[in-house]
């Protein structure tokens, strides 16, 4: 059995568990992570794999994954939490979310629901990324400490790359070329994935897509007929990772659906569309 993951526990308050998308790490949440640190306990993860985690020994698929992500959840203690994910991240969410493991969801462009040809364009395109990346590796560092450099690294996922932190930079970098199971979680967790029973979801869920967004295309609004009560919040001026393109408005979000899981009856709720985030 896999060790639990290696997690940064910050900050007081409810649990919020944090999961980064493919081709990143933990320190992509650098940007909002303050905020959220403000009002709950927040438990930022490394997916397997990357960073200290291990990886895992049998297919790495999206239920495989989500065991991980429960085992750690165990060793520290903590039972339901609300979370925060993004791509294959937000998709483990939604998991957890289906096993009742889950108060409030934002899922931000989770993965799961695009067609075939969607899945070879993205397939293609994080296996150059992963190419290139592996290429530079050893520039990276120096890359990352320039707003060019790290617009450079970061061009693909955010709106606004050259206002990012190197710290997200090398984020990438542990995401995309030190990852040491990346073929394979592309494969299983990404490319062959096909979500299941988002209809047991009985917890809040706000769907996020930035307008910028051209990895997920649209997959993230096909969720909204699957997800009862689930919401959908478009972001202006950010990409397909937009924590640091829109720290506030991601925080906000997290805030309004952990109030939501209190205030909401048990009933089902109905499907709405919130307007655009400023």
């Amino acid at each position: 059995m896999i060790s639990p993951l290696s997690v940064a526990r910050s900050g007081s308050g409810e649990p919020l568990l944090l999961l980064h998308g493919m081709g990143s790490s933990h320190r992509d949440f650098a940007a909002v992570l303050p905020r959220l640190c403000a009002r709950f306990d927040v438990l930022n993860v490394d997916l397997p794999g990357i960073g200290r985690s291990p990886h895992l020994e049998g297919r790495p698929t999206v239920p495989a994954v989500t065991d991980a992500v429960e085992r750690t959840l165990d060793a520290e203690g903590v039972g339901r939490v609300h979370v925060l994910g993004n791509s294959l991240g937000a998709r483990i969410a939604l998991e957890l979310a289906r096993r009742g493991r889950a108060k409030s969801v934002v899922a931000i462009a989770p993965s799961g629901l695009n067609v075939p040809p969607e899945r070879i364009y993205q397939g293609l395109g994080m296996g150059m990324a992963r190419i290139v990346m592996r290429t530079l590796d050893p520039l990276i560092p120096y890359l990352s400490r320039s707003s060019v450099g790290r617009a450079a690294i970061l061009a693909p996922l955010k709106a606004r790359p050259w206002d990012t932190s190197p710290e997200q930079a090398i984020g990438a970098r542990e995401g995309f070329s030190a990852s040491r199971d990346f073929w394979r979680t592309l494969l299983w967790a990404l490319l062959l994935d096909v979500p299941r029973g988002m209809d047991r979801i009985d917890c809040p869920v706000t769907l996020v897509q930035g307008v910028a967004d051209w990895i997920a295309s649209g997959q993230t609004v096909r969720y909204l007929p699957l997800i009862p009560g689930s919401r959908f919040s478009p972001l202006l001026m950010a990409g397909h990772a937009p924590q640091s393109d829109r720290p506030a408005t991601i925080a906000r979000l997290v805030t309004e659906s952990a109030e939501r899981a209190v205030e909401v009856p048990a009933a089902p709720r109905r499907m709405e569309t919130v307007p655009a985030a400023a």
